[in-house]
């Protein structure tokens, strides 16, 4: 996927989600392997409230594991 198609992907109906994830695009995305960047895609394919609250650490999804490590160490 594209950077602008990427950053298309990230606008969401949550305005703090949407902060978060195209911070993590600006800032974090391109040190991903190929796999985490595929994964991440699938990622925001899942609806906003799931991934809201999988950031927040609340009932994560184990199979974004990688992904949402990546933003345990990020510093928003």
């Amino acid at each position: 996927m594209n950077a602008e198609r990427l950053h298309w992907a990230c606008r969401r109906g949550l305005l703090e989600l949407d902060l978060v994830l195209r911070e993590f695009i600006d800032t974090r995305y391109a040190a991903l392997s190929a796999s985490e960047q595929a994964l991440f895609q699938a990622f925001l394919n899942e609806s906003d409230a799931d991934l809201w609250a999988w950031i927040q650490g609340i009932e994560p999804d184990p199979r974004y594991a990688p992904v949402l490590r990546c933003f345990r160490l990020a510093r928003f």
